[in-house]
């Protein structure tokens, strides 16, 4: 188990490294290795680490989730108004309504099994767009309508839309009903996920102001509260359900308003833990992936992925709708909602290790999409970002 650990760590470090200096995402290249050392090929991972993968994608997507709320400004929501609120919702919705139509003629899915795919396809990497909106954001690029902002904004809300759609949609593919009770839990759970995490987060500010505590003791609190959501969650599931991952992501927005310098020294803990996670995560997603079976429904499941990124792109265009954005900065925010990496890497595999029989063509579809959209999109925003967007002081022309 240790061997395997430092083959995963270093191999998946070193081509992730090398393939970023070509300016193709590293996760792609983590992606590929773990498909080389996993067990449909050179089988050089211990069974056991297999065994406790879906354990360690859920504390990568805590970590996720944390990081989206440590950066995501409520001040700067409420200024972006209407087109930040419907990016958070629009797109993967519309995306959710492609995939499933697609999933039941192309795919032969069931509705409730479309459903937990398209949930799965519809979040936008944060991996890939959060660092380029920050660094356009530093370098005053396309400020003059705070489009980096926009989707900054907009991507943060639209990951956790997403996963709490799926966790509701997969409960209906497990129980195959769709009864009262799971309709209502689901407003439920938003709202009781929403409370919870507002007083965790004013109780995190409470404690780093009262207490004077340091960075690494600030993560392993945060940390241990965010366990203890998930812990709650499952204690309390069989009475009332509570998303714990909602929680999790207010929380860390509500320490941010409440005390924004102690957020951003948290973040810069949580971007060191996620250095290691990012490497476990794709690598063992990776290694995941049956490639006999990826290769005989890789037709379809391309398919599916473009017709959900058409419906994206209606939702897009809708969402930035009669704004004053012109057509090349609504080209730009299309563009930054391409990427799709770490919520499918996260929640991709999760139906097959319950082994749920669409298990397998889930992980195949959301895998395809990492490979396909992280660099398509992660190129396509490096070297337009100055074609489309420009600096405050240059004069803007609305088309």
């Amino acid at each position: 188990m240790i061997l395997s650990l430092g083959i995963i760590l270093l191999g998946g470090f070193i081509i992730g490294y090398l393939l970023s200096k070509i300016k193709i995402p590293g996760l792609v290249g983590m992606i590929l290795f773990g498909l080389l050392i996993g067990p449909y090929c050179l089988n050089w991972i211990d069974e056991s680490i297999l065994n406790i993968s879906a354990y360690l994608r859920q504390i990568a997507l805590v970590i996720i989730l944390t990081r989206s709320g440590l950066n995501l400004d409520f001040k700067s929501l409420k200024q972006i108004g209407r087109p930040a609120i419907f990016l958070c919702f629009l797109p993967a919705t519309f995306e959710i309504a492609g995939v499933t139509l697609a999933s039941v003629f192309l795919l032969h899915l069931s509705v409730f099994e479309s459903l937990l795919l398209g949930s799965v396809l519809a979040a936008v990497s944060p991996a890939v767009v959060s660092p380029r909106m920050i660094d356009l954001i530093e370098h005053k690029i396309g400020e003059e309508h705070q489009v980096p902002k926009l989707v900054l904004a907009g991507a943060s809300v639209d990951d956790i839309y997403v996963v709490v759609l799926f966790y509701s949609f997969l409960g209906l593919v497990q129980n195959n009903v769709l009864d009262v009770k799971s309709i209502v839990m689901v407003p439920v759970s938003i709202i009781l996920g929403i409370l919870l995490g507002i007083l965790l987060g004013f109780l995190l500010s409470f404690v780093f102001k009262k207490l004077k505590t340091n960075l690494i003791t600030n993560v392993i609190i945060t940390l241990a509260l965010s366990f203890l959501c998930i812990g709650l969650e499952n204690s309390v599931k069989q009475w009332v359900s509570i998303s714990s991952l909602l929680s999790i992501m207010v929380m860390s927005m509500v320490l941010l308003f409440k005390n924004e310098e102690k957020a951003k020294e948290l973040s810069t803990g949580y971007n060191a833990l996620w250095k290691v996670f990012e490497i476990l995560l794709f690598v063992l997603v990776g290694a995941s992936i049956d490639f006999s079976f990826a290769v005989k429904n890789g037709g379809m499941a391309f398919l599916v992925l473009l017709i959900g990124l058409g419906f994206r792109s209606i939702g897009v265009f809708l969402s930035v709708l009669c704004t004053p954005l012109s057509f090349k900065e609504k080209i730009f925010v299309f563009i930054s909602y391409i990427p799709k990496a770490t919520v499918q890497a996260s929640i991709g595999g999760i139906a097959l290790s319950l082994g749920l029989a669409c298990g397998n063509i889930i992980l195949t579809v959301s895998v395809l999409s990492i490979l396909i959209t992280a660099p398509i999109g992660d190129i396509l925003i490096d070297s337009l970002k100055k074609v489309l967007l420009k600096k405050r002081e240059e004069e803007f022309s609305l088309e």
